[in-house]
């Protein structure tokens, strides 16, 4: 019998979010603005919670992380698509792949925990307000925020393994517009069931956990703030949550949208639409929610504009 000729993959060619030519130059002006608007929002969150004395709590603490979180997600993602949409060959290379899947899960994964570690915040503030600067310690705050980063890493490393274990061939145009898992599987000429297995189980898990935090906390708090008597007091606790509450439902709407959908019903260019979604426009949104919808931020916002050189001052 003759040997087979396998030629082994080197490099990859995203097809972008649309393949379309007359589209890419208004694409490329599209996410440059989102992009730009971005980091700017979350640049702009980092710096307030960090250098504004007002701002040096808990809650304010984990949303600098998610800041950074949503920037790291969008920079993974955004400069290699904005090169894409200029360049004649999308190509991108084997490694390269391997690190920008890596980078998108260990920032997406800590993502999703992050949100629940801010619901379980909002309820020890709300439900029990005289223990909470014991129960969201300095120590506490920092722990949780290192084991999501690590946890985040953890799982980058073990999919990221098992998605480019398998054998690469012939084939490697990639229907995305960024080297995720799914549709790399789908050009793989071995047998994915072990990857395949990987990674629905970790999708799972992490979503199972992280929601079941985020709900079970929010109906904690919910049943708290229907306990309170005056309207007032209702209102202000509300507050304190909203901005949160708002953030949870856009993503994990989106990522419930994307992965319950019924298979026959299921493609890749609607995973496409939803992956837009939450690694490009939900980290552009983040920072308006909580600015927008926040008398903290706002304030603290009107203090920077006005001396930012105390306010950086008073870090030092």
């Amino acid at each position: 019998m003759a040997a087979v000729n396998i030629t082994r993959v080197t490099e990859f060619i995203l097809i972008g979010v649309s393949d379309h030519p007359e589209l890419q130059l208004p694409l490329f002006f599209v996410f440059l603005v989102i992009y730009g608007l971005t980091a700017a929002g979350n640049l702009g969150i980092i710096t307030l919670t960090s250098v504004d004395s007002q701002l040096q709590t808990p809650m304010y603490f984990f949303l600098r992380h998610l800041a950074i979180i949503n920037l790291g997600d969008s920079t993974v993602i955004a400069p290699k698509m904005l090169i894409n949409f200029l360049a004649a060959k999308k190509s991108t290379s084997y490694y390269e792949c391997a690190t920008q899947l890596g980078g998108f899960l260990v920032f997406i994964v800590a993502e999703i925990f992050m949100l629940a570690v801010m619901a379980y915040d909002r309820y020890v503030a709300i439900c029990n307000p005289l223990m909470y600067t014991v129960v969201v310690s300095r120590q506490v705050c920092v722990l949780l925020v290192s084991l999501t980063y690590l946890y985040g890493l953890f799982t980058a490393v073990v999919v990221t393994s098992c998605v480019f274990s398998v054998s690469y061939c012939s084939s490697n145009v990639i229907n995305h517009f960024y080297c995720d898992n799914v549709p790399l599987l789908a050009l793989s000429c071995s047998d994915t069931f072990f990857p395949q297995t990987v990674v629905f189980t970790s999708a799972a898990t992490n979503l199972f956990f992280s929601m079941s935090i985020v709900l079970v906390s929010y109906c904690n708090i919910v049943l708290s703030i229907l306990r309170i008597r005056s309207s007032e007091g209702r209102k202000k606790a509300f507050s304190t949550c909203a901005s949160h509450m708002t953030a949870v439902t856009v993503f994990y709407g989106t990522l419930l949208f994307m992965y319950l959908q019924p298979q026959t019903s299921h493609s890749l260019d609607t995973d496409k639409v939803a992956s837009v979604f939450y690694t490009l426009v939900i980290p552009m949104l983040n920072p308006m929610i909580y600015s927008l919808r926040n008398k903290d931020v706002k304030a603290a916002l009107k203090r920077f504009g006005a001396h930012p050189g105390h306010s950086i001052r008073q870090m030092e």
